[in-house]
């Protein structure tokens, strides 16, 4: 990282420093008063955009054990400087306390995580702390007598150490309360202890004096769902609490067959869409309509566990256009969760910029109905064109390489069409498969849309011969990228998981790896396949469909392409 970038984070931090010491909620605070000078949705309001430190504390062995670098002040820095105004940092406390009776946290794990508590706050960051992968353990609630006692003992010793710390600082009490495997089971057992943590969280907290008594508290649903029949219940806890420092909050991963790209879900459709409307709206008339804010804690997609491109990017970038619209029309801040998938820690680089910009975008941003120009080799060229969702933008201009094109001679535009010429594509194409071009769109406001010109072939794929625990498809993409996979059985009915659908989940069934030419058949499919030929049928982003068939027997597997 060059010196003058370090510069130039630590000037935005300290601008961000000032800023806050200027604002009413840092001075009282810094006076140590609980005079009303803000209200709590003005509050919560400035939390967006947060950011996730995900996969350090929350990890359930040590701070580096789940693949991330210990955290540094440069980081914490860095995150302030791209244009966050909050950070959550989720820990996992249980394996980091003694025994019973005390339950002691370790003296030296609790000061490292006021060491970094303290940098997101000079920093100007507000600061949400929780606990995280603690509710495995918080979920035997019902067998475990411990789990109350122990639950008490560790939010005594963190309200404790930080009493004293001003109002920036937050307490989320438990990261998505669970008391089953299955994240869809609602019973009024289950109900029952989140009340019992909520309330036992609220109690411990206010009796510890300090500023303790007025901080903001943060109270989740049963999983973090924004499910109807879990946000009534949390409802019916705040409303018992009769506090108005408190802050509901809720998870939102998307329409869950778009975001992990299973039956056939590959695009940010009306019907994704409509899933962000009502999970916010549902969230924001129980809570928000009615004077409890409402923080999204971890929002984000899916199927980013399995693989980056998991959907093609454009509608990544289209989902979370809209969702950081949507939430913010309603006040509602949202928190990226980043387990390390989007920022490389190291570095301090952004594995997608484009996505960093759209979390952190002030004003809407345009998108276009795909992000791909497709010229299939062999075809005579001809003008291409895209729908626009303008988002209450206009286009201001089209740039290749920087140099801006003519919108006479390269483009036109026709309401939301807009149309690039012939003449344009013959000059740009390279004719090798792949990315021939990047054409950046410039908008009156918001992140630039860029769309890529790809010249490829139909892919073709190879025999193979392999087992349910190993079995690869040689390809070649030529330039084309896998968008989903359909199984069915020759003799009738859909094969592998979830098997109401022939569409499989992407990187659960299958993966494409372009690096190596090959698309991986996980074993998790074949484990849930019965012996006989399966027809797959690849999809591809250009509209291409390659079938081929696999032929399982016991353990081995073979395959046959399909011409």
């Amino acid at each position: 990282m060059s010196w003058q970038y370090r510069m130039l984070v630590v000037f935005a931090a300290a601008l961000a420093v000032l800023a806050f010491i200027d604002s009413p909620v840092f001075a009282a605070d810094m006076e140590k008063t609980h005079e009303e000078v803000f209200t709590m949705q003005e509050f919560v309001s400035a939390w967006h955009p947060g950011w996730n430190l995900g996969n350090t504390f929350d990890a359930t062995g040590s701070e580096t054990s789940w693949g991330n670098p210990p955290t540094t002040k440069e980081l914490i820095d860095y995150i302030a400087a791209a244009g966050f105004r909050s950070i959550r940092i989720p820990v996992t406390w249980g394996h980091r306390m003694g025994p019973a009776p005390d339950y002691q946290i370790s003296p030296g794990f609790l000061d490292r995580i006021e060491e970094v508590v303290q940098w997101a706050l000079e920093a100007g960051l507000y600061v949400m702390l929780n606990m995280h992968h603690d509710s495995l353990w918080i979920g035997k609630m019902a067998q475990d007598p411990t789990v109350l006692p122990k639950f008490t003992a560790a939010w005594e010793q963190i309200s404790a150490r930080f009493r004293d710390y001003p109002h920036r600082l937050i307490f989320e009490g438990l990261n998505e309360p669970r008391f089953s495997d299955d994240w869809n089971e609602d019973r009024p057992q289950y109900f029952q202890f989140v009340d019992e943590l909520n309330t036992t969280f609220h109690r411990i907290v206010r009796a510890s004096g300090g500023l303790n008594e007025t901080r903001p508290l943060v109270l989740s649903t049963l999983t973090g769902s924004s499910a109807q029949p879990r946000l009534n219940e949390l409802a019916k806890t705040i409303a018992k609490l009769n506090d108005d420092r408190i802050i509901a909050t809720v998870h939102y991963y998307g329409y869950w067959p778009f975001s992990v790209n299973i039956a056939g879900s590959t695009r940010f459709d009306r019907q994704a869409q409509n899933d962000v409307d009502a999970s916010l709206n549902r969230a924001y008339s129980t809570f928000a309509a009615k004077g409890i804010p409402v923080i999204i804690g971890e929002y984000g997609l899916l199927g980013f566990d399995k693989h980056y491109n998991t959907i093609q990017r454009g509608e990544i970038y289209k989902y979370f256009e809209y969702v950081t619209y949507y939430a913010r029309s309603k006040g509602m801040p949202l928190m990226i969760w980043d387990n390390g998938q989007h920022l490389d820690r190291t570095t301090l680089e952004w594995h997608d910029p484009t996505l960093a910009k759209l979390a952190t975008a002030a004003a809407r941003s345009s998108t276009a109905n795909h992000d791909t120009i497709y010229l299939r080799a062999g075809r005579e060229l001809a003008d291409k064109s895209i729908t626009l969702n303008l988002n209450g933008n206009e286009l201001e201009g089209v740039e290749l390489n920087g140099q801006k094109l003519d919108p006479q001679t390269d483009y036109s535009l026709s309401g939301s069409t807009l149309t690039f010429k012939r003449e344009l594509l013959e000059r740009i194409i390279t004719y090798e498969y792949g990315i021939n071009a990047i054409l950046t769109l410039k908008f009156s406001q918001g992140v630039d849309w860029e769309q890529k010109v790809v010249y490829y072939d139909r892919p073709v794929l190879f025999d193979s011969i392999g087992t349910a625990g190993h079995f690869i498809i040689p390809a070649k993409f030529n330039g084309d990228q896998l968008a989903t996979m359909e199984a069915v059985y020759v003799s009738g009915g859909n094969a592998g998981p979830q098997s109401w659908t022939a569409f499989k989940e992407f990187g659960h069934c299958f993966q494409p790896k372009y690096d190596t030419g090959v698309i991986v058949i996980t074993p998790e499919f074949f484990n849930e396949t019965r012996d006989g030929t399966i027809r797959l049928k690849f999809h591809f982003w250009s509209g291409e469909i390659v079938e081929y068939s696999i032929v399982k027997s016991g353990f081995t597997i073979s395959g046959t392409a399909q011409h």
